[in-house]
């Protein structure tokens, strides 16, 4: 925050144009300063005018008791605030279908167009786009849904509008709350909706629309790939793994442990059962694979913070499986190499809990417009050394339900876990043919692809935007 905000005077007229708010978040966060921008425009309208379904279109539900289940044909994906950023939604925590589908959460499911908006907690005012593939999920009661009216505006532009930094500063500025922020649907309502006119509208829509069916697109390639591989591999049972429908593992006997490892995790018969499986395949060991490569994690550096003119974007666990991520930016003048990713690398969350809803073990992949991130100490660098088994290759194992379970039987460590360092590189990884290795491989590839030129129009979209409002307000 500038000095210079903190001594520019507040006018006892814009109290009520504030609702009455005595804190200084509405007035010195741009929030304000954006609505007088607007009101020069020609054309604006409040949000809910703009807005239809449950209770007028903004809305967010009831606090209930959760009851989860892990068997897809008894429950539906349920998205929690932290859930609405992440990229790949395969993994999310899953609610009693017959609670879901009851008439007291049943408009809770979600509509492909819906904007959600997080209205309760640190992060709250964060924004997201309900893509095509999320139609079959439920949203939990911290995040707002605002449903456009299609008879009076495209939801693409509306979501671009709220996601542009117009729309960032007029939702922070809505925050209440000084220990638990939160937002509630009349906190909304009559936010100014600039009108650009039907064509630049449908323009930005468009842009929006296709940007999210890439990013829908991009969650299916890697699905799709990774039940090629064990298909491939000639071990189908694996894209079913039902961990929690396998009996738990107490009361178990083990023949004979060494010095690697003392810990009952280690041994346990579902995890082992997995590992015999991928072991009884033709494959490598993934120490093998990476002979000349990486298997190892991140080099620790002193940080400087630095502005985004002189820095680079340090992502850390929890960011790295945002659709777009939001890291600190450190200076570059003393920053180690080491920190990059190379093209293709996986990134394992390698320090955590063991949640079933934590990102611990899971992984995503460097490449393409990724590459310009600085990457965390935390995360287990996974390189191949071999020509042959590519990292995109990996990458679709290494997302699957039994790479996960198996990573975290070979946990070390108290209160916060890590990946043992001599039993990871035991991992047997299955090797298919070359030719479907290089079918996967080239799968995996075209959904980054496709999750780049997503961004793309993303960011065409925000553009075209933002020059209309800046030359209409003038």
């Amino acid at each position: 925050m500038k000095i210079a905000e903190l001594s520019n005077p507040v006018m006892s007229s814009w109290f009520a144009e504030q609702g009455h708010r005595l804190d200084a978040s509405p007035y010195v966060a741009g929030s304000l300063k954006t609505k007088k921008l607007l009101e020069r425009m020609s054309a604006t309208e409040p949000l809910a005018a703009l807005t239809t379904g449950h209770n007028g279109g903004i809305f967010n539900g009831p606090m209930f008791k959760r009851v989860y289940l892990t068997d897809p044909d008894h429950s539906v994906p349920f998205l929690g605030t932290k859930d609405m950023m992440a990229a790949d939604l395969t993994t999310l925590p899953r609610l009693r279908k017959a609670d879901a589908e009851s008439s007291a959460l049943s408009y809770l499911r979600l509509k492909p167009g819906m904007t959600l908006i997080s209205c309760s907690g640190f992060n709250a005012g964060r924004r997201a786009y309900v893509r095509p593939d999320m139609g079959d999920c439920w949203s939990s009661q911290d995040s707002l849904k605002v449903e456009p009216n299609p008879e009076k505006i495209k939801s693409g532009y509306l979501y671009a509008f709220l996601l542009s930094r117009f729309g960032e500063k007029l939702v922070r500025g809505s925050v209440y709350g000084s220990a638990v922020k939160h937002i509630e649907p009349h906190h909304i309502a009559g936010l100014p909706v600039p009108r650009l006119g039907a064509d630049l509208e449908g323009r930005i829509h468009d842009l929006m629309e296709e940007c999210a069916q890439l990013r829908a697109d991009h969650q299916a390639d890697l699905v799709a790939a990774t039940t090629d591989f064990f298909d491939s591999n000639g071990l189908p049972e694996l894209n079913k793994v039902r961990w929690h429908q396998q009996d738990r593992d107490l009361g178990f006997e083990v023949a004979s442990v060494g010095p690697t490892s003392l810990r009952a995790l280690t041994f346990a018969p579902r995890a082992r059962k997995l590992a015999e499986k991928l072991g009884s395949v033709p494959g490598a060991r993934l120490g093998d694979i990476c002979a000349g490569g990486q298997l190892s994690r991140g080099t620790r550096f002193s940080r400087v913070d630095s502005n985004p003119e002189h820095g680079v974007q340090l992502i850390g666990q929890r960011q790295a499986f945002w659709l777009r991520p939001e890291g600190r930016w450190i200076g570059t003048a003393g920053t180690p190499d080491e920190v990059f990713a190379s093209d293709e690398m996986i990134l394992v969350a390698a320090q955590g809990t063991l949640g079933e809803n934590e990102v611990y073990c899971r992984p995503i992949l460097a490449t393409g417009s990724w590459l310009k991130y600085a990457y965390s100490e935390h995360f287990l660098r996974i390189s191949s050394g071999t020509p042959e088994v590519p990292g995109a290759y990996l990458f679709a194992f290494f997302r699957s339900e039994a790479a996960f379970r198996l990573l975290r039987s070979l946990s070390a460590g108290g209160k916060q876990q890590d990946i043992h360092e001599f039993l990871r590189a035991e991992i047997a990884i299955p090797l298919a043919p070359l030719a479907d290795r290089t079918r996967i491989a080239e799968t995996v590839r075209n959904a980054y692809k496709k999750r780049d030129r997503a961004d793309v129009l993303e960011d065409k979209a925000l553009a075209l935007l933002t020059t209309a409002i800046e030359e209409a307000a003038g």
